[in-house]
């Protein structure tokens, strides 16, 4: 799975000129599913985007997530975060995952996030949307799963820094 996470002010996803979600302050996260995903994949990349501490506390620095500070998640399905450019000017989308299994696992990232008590709002799967975002700082992510399998780098609710090495100490 791929993600775009944009801390907002604002985000909201229109079909056809009718409005079909919106969410105030927190994140919107354009997310596409590849061929090779599990639903394993969706949760963890659910368990790291809830962590991410990507917004501002009293002294201006980045040490609250979207959990922390109250925030709802947006998620929009991009199967274009799959476009591959390597070669010619047409994307390839063969690493992209077939529509309705890249559906269940979009459903089931969105229903990880809700798990973890995060108010979340869909674009609409399969449909030509206008998304609109107010961006706050703006403060961009894109976080992948590319990579993630069975011993390599997982993240948890509970070790939200799982598979980084300790920083080392301050002089």
């Amino acid at each position: 799975m791929r993600a775009v996470v944009q801390r907002v002010r604002s985000g909201s996803v229109s079909v056809d000129g009718s409005p079909v979600s919106a969410i105030l302050h927190g994140l919107v996260v354009l997310l596409g599913v590849g061929a090779a995903d599990t639903s394993a994949d969706a949760e963890r990349l659910a368990a790291k985007i809830d962590a991410l501490r990507i917004f501002e506390d009293e002294r201006g620095k980045m040490s609250h997530s979207v959990v922390d500070v109250g925030g709802e998640v947006l998620v929009v399905p991009q199967f274009t975060l799959y476009g591959d450019v390597r070669n010619g000017r047409r994307p390839d989308f063969t690493k992209a995952a077939p529509p309705d299994k890249a559906q269940r696992l979009f459903e089931a990232f969105c229903g990880a996030l809700r798990g973890a008590d995060v108010p979340v709002a869909t674009g609409r799967f399969g449909a030509h949307m206008r998304v609109a975002i107010e961006a706050d700082g703006p403060v961009t992510i894109v976080a992948s799963t590319d990579g993630w399998r069975e011993g390599e780098l997982t993240a948890t609710r509970d070790t939200p820094s799982a598979g980084r090495s300790p920083a080392p100490p301050r002089a």
